[in-house]
């Protein structure tokens, strides 16, 4: 598994887990990826995922602000 789907298959699966729906987790985990291919490095060291979470996140919550599960 590369870099690339593991960070979509987690970011959408734990999107899911979180409450969002499949199409906000789908769109989230396709910007997560986008966010690891642009950066250079992660805030600390191994912590790539957290950041590529916390930008998927911020965006489900922009397309998706009303879940109860949060």
């Amino acid at each position: 598994m590369t870099p690339v789907n593991f960070i979509h298959a987690n970011v959408k699966s734990k999107l899911i887990s979180d409450g969002f729906d499949i199409s906000v987790a789908q769109t989230c985990a396709n910007k997560a990826v986008d966010h690891y291919r642009c950066s250079s490095s992660a805030s600390g060291k191994g912590k790539m995922f957290d950041d590529c979470f916390r930008m998927a996140k911020a965006w489900a919550m922009k397309y998706q602000p009303k879940t109860k599960n949060r």
